[in-house]
């Protein structure tokens, strides 16, 4: 079903899949192995036998029902779930809405779920034997705890993948395949039971001595400032879904528009596959390094630095506005501890109905309350908004309908109808007098769950959004800016623009700068874009460096080739991966 996603399937593809699935069903049948083979008779009782195979049919269903979930889901996110994307977290009071609509939307997967569901219960066999042993001999003991014992060992060899000396791991998927096929070399289930009782994500790694480590990268940056704060009002605007690939096509005209006047960051990454992992890459230039993001990972009330903080010491009043439901995805909470002063969610919204009926308020209204409020607060301000109707049901009113062009993917409406609010809010934000005194940044969360070309379904196709300042009293401030530049990028540059002096701990860097990096990470493997080259590293090595520039398909690996470029981009990424997991670990992300 999701064939246009990967590259050229081989041989070796269906055989490490295979090796995954094993282990897979080795892990989720040993319990059944031991309640079935331990020596003894009470196990030819009948009901004993028919409480084992129920529970064997269910416990099998609920990974049948994540692996035929994922073949929707692996669309977004461009990985397999792992336990936390499972739980859902922050997701609560949505999930029955989405739910009841991905039924709807994608009923295919519900009816292939009830047809295995039928298939499977009729091929568990029935337990026969329905006459207890009445004499356990010796010999029977000995016959059976040989055959327990000997099974036990065949499964757990099986399960951990081999003799080799780790177990299977899910970064061992790129083994046996490119980058890009890793997601199908993998089975939900197995990602599902190896992060099942990860209590934290990331560990302290020693590449490098301390007076090494610095002379490679250190994560301070300090800001001198000028004599005169430039106290311009800032407004971060994030787009769900609007991935690089929905740019310049007929979806965005208004937004195709604006970066016509703005600065425009060409090479835009997200630095995460989620919107949950956009907030706090943006607002506290925390990049996303974890399997669990990090707000809803243990180390979400770490001290941090963030806009809303170092903003508010300047004497701005700071707000954070999400349409969807309150405690959705646990943004006001996240706002709360990075230290924006009001939040502004369903509950808050004042205006004429625009529930969407399963997510929240449509964006048209939301954004026109959001500039309202605007014109209400108190200059300086610093506000963010993130918009929701491009996100998973892809709602539009009712009276839009056949207005947007459909596009070839099934978000493209609805990408079409939030660039349409974005007009109208610009359009209500011009006769404002707050309008000319302030910075708009505008970020995708994400890029969407598909593109067209070859390219977008590459590593640096899944992370490539469009970035953008606007400053419209600036009209200098303006033009395409090449460098590679990521979303933790965008508080630091901020700063720098505004003329704020402040010594930072960040993992992104100005504008301004000469460096010229992005590192994001998926299901195990670290990605870093340093200049022309992507460099992919997982298991403590190396195993990838292509020319991104030249070859945007990524079809030639150049790591034996060019080893001075790939010591030297491992090098800085080792760095900044020892960096970000000590200092989060140990709490030290601010002064």
């Amino acid at each position: 079903m999701n064939t246009k996603y990967f590259d050229h399937i081989t041989a070796q593809n269906i055989l490490g899949s295979v090796l995954f699935d094993l282990s897979a069903i080795s892990y989720i049948t040993f319990i059944f192995l031991i309640a079935h083979a331990i020596p003894g008779n009470f196990k030819y009782r009948e009901t004993y036998q028919t409480v084992l195979k129920i529970s064997f049919y269910l416990i099998n269903l609920l990974f049948i029902a994540a692996n035929l979930i994922d073949i929707i889901y692996f669309r977004f996110t461009g990985r397999r779930s792992t336990f936390s994307m499972i739980t859902a977290k922050g997701m609560e009071k949505e999930a029955l809405g989405l739910l009841l609509s991905f039924i709807k939307e994608f009923w295919y997967i519900p009816l292939l779920f009830t047809i295995l569901s039928i298939l499977f219960w009729k091929s568990i066999p029935n337990f026969k034997n329905k006459n207890e042993i009445k004499s356990f001999t010796k010999e029977k003991f000995l016959k059976q705890s040989f055959y327990f014992l000997t099974s036990v060992f065949l499964l757990l060899i099986v399960g951990r993948g081999g003799f080799q000396k780790k177990t299977l791991r899910i970064v061992d998927a790129a083994k046996y395949s490119s980058l890009n096929n890793a997601p199908l070399i993998l089975n939900t289930p197995f990602c599902i039971l190896k992060t099942i009782s990860q209590k934290e994500d990331i560990d302290k790694v020693n590449y490098f001595d301390k007076k090494h480590l610095d002379s490679i990268y250190k994560p301070i940056l300090s800001f001198k400032g000028t004599e005169t704060v430039n106290k311009k009002n800032v407004v971060i605007i994030i787009l769900e879904s609007f991935g690089h690939e929905n740019i310049s096509k007929k979806q965005t005209p208004f937004l195709d528009s604006l970066i016509t006047k703005s600065y425009y960051f060409k090479n835009g990454f997200a630095n995460g596959k989620v919107s949950i992992d956009a907030v706090p890459s943006i607002i506290s230039s925390i990049p996303s390094l974890m399997n669990n993001s990090f707000i809803i990972s243990s180390y979400s009330l770490d001290k941090t630095n963030s806009l809303p903080k170092i903003l508010k010491k300047e004497g701005y009043e700071t707000s954070f506005f999400h349409g969807a439901f309150n405690g959705s995805q646990n943004f006001d909470q996240y706002a709360k501890a990075a230290g924006f002063e009001k939040y502004f969610g369903k509950d808050e919204y004042i205006g004429t109905e625009a529930f969407d009926g399963k997510w929240g308020i449509f964006d048209e209204e939301f954004l026109q309350f959001f500039a309202g409020k605007l014109s209400s607060f108190k200059e300086p301000f610093f506000s963010t908004i993130f918009t929701i109707s491009s996100h998973n049901p892809y709602k539009i009113p009712e009276r839009y309908k056949d207005k947007f062009p459909k596009g070839t993917t099934v978000v493209q409406e609805s990408i079409a109808y939030t660039d349409y609010s974005l007009k109208l809010f610009f359009e209500n934000a011009k006769k404002q007098k707050w309008y000319n005194n302030t910075l708009f940044v505008i970020s995708a969360d994400h890029t969407s769950s598909s593109g067209e070309s070859e390219i977008d379904k590459t590593i640096i196709g899944k992370f490539h959004i469009p970035i953008l300042f606007f400053d419209p009293s600036n009209p200098n401030f303006s033009g395409v800016d090449e460098k590679n530049f990521q979303q933790i990028d965008i508080m630091p540059s901020i700063i720098d623009y505004l003329g704020i002096k402040t010594d930072l701990i960040c993992f992104g860097k100005s504008f301004k700068s000469n460096l010229n990096f992005a590192v994001f990470y998926l299901q195990g493997i670290y990605h870093c874009v340093q200049d022309d080259y992507y460099l992919a590293f997982a298991n403590n090595q190396v195993i990838g460096l292509y020319n991104w520039k030249k070859d945007p398909l990524l079809k030639t690996n150049l790591q034996n080739q060019n080893t001075f470029k790939t010591i030297e981009i491992s090098n800085f990424l080792k760095a900044y991966i020892q960096n970000f997991n000590e200092r989060v670990i140990d709490n030290k992300l601010s002064f």
